[in-house]
């Protein structure tokens, strides 16, 4: 009787345990991004997370802004930031960036204007140099919470 006991209590934990939901994913963009029909999404969204794609500094027409490193990653940072506020995020809920440089050894520049968007909380980084479309000079992805 003991046994059965157990089994019954065991059944019935296993019974009302629900299993968890897998957290939702949305791909995610805005018309006019649609328009380019580019080979990927602005951003991901999966669970609380969402993955925001590489951005360069280009302005709302297509062209790389002018001014060099700093200027561009000025502007690749407020894309991101717009990209981010535009899917329930902020710049202060950035976990990680990955940034690519068309060239290493501009990286204290890229990363002097970078660190203004980041004045307490920093978040995790990687950079590396590698060959950037249109001719930019810095690309940055990001990955924030949404909560």
């Amino acid at each position: 009787m003991k046994k059965l006991i157990v089994v019954l209590g065991l059944v019935l934990s296993m019974w009302s345990c629900e299993s968890p939901e897998k957290p939702s994913l949305t791909y995610l963009q805005t018309e006019e991004f649609a328009k380019l029909n580019r080979p990927y999404s602005q951003a991901v969204k999966y669970g609380d997370i969402l993955y925001v794609s590489g951005q360069i500094g280009a302005l709302p027409n297509g062209s790389i802004v002018e001014g060099g490193i700093e200027a561009e990653t000025v502007q690749t940072m407020e894309n991101i930031k717009t990209i981010l506020e535009a899917n329930g995020s902020s710049i202060e809920k950035v976990i990680k960036c990955t940034c690519m440089l068309a060239d290493i050894s501009e990286f204290g520049a890229m990363s002097g204007a970078y660190v203004k968007y980041f004045p307490e909380n920093k978040p995790a980084r990687s950079a590396m140099e590698v060959s950037l479309p249109l001719g930019a000079k810095v690309e940055i992805e990001c990955m924030a919470a949404l909560n």
